[in-house]
């Protein structure tokens, strides 16, 4: 495998993990700037008012986003794992 490839794989290893993550990061900040706008209104400052509601609404993004997860990893590894050269001669 030469160092393109290489570099190649690792700038798709990247994008990747950010397009993975990128629906439950978002739904947390979401719904932690309006938990926020909440508590500010109310002046109600306990930690787990803000922490219960994101965590509920990131384990529902989660769990919504999964198949497509799935999916678009699984057709990332398939990608990877064709580019791999398996049967080349072992260096001597």
């Amino acid at each position: 495998m030469d160092a393109p490839t290489v570099i190649d794989m690792t700038k798709d290893a990247i994008v990747v993990s950010i397009l993975v993550c990128s629906p439950v990061l978002l739904v947390g900040v979401i719904v932690g700037l309006l938990i926020g706008l909440i508590q500010a209104i109310t002046q109600v400052q306990d930690q787990t008012v803000s922490f219960v509601p994101k965590l509920l609404a990131m384990v529902l993004a989660l769990t919504l986003c999964m198949p497509w997860v799935v999916d678009y990893m699984s057709t990332y590894c398939e990608r990877c794992f064709g580019e791999v050269p398996f049967n080349q001669d072992p260096l001597p």
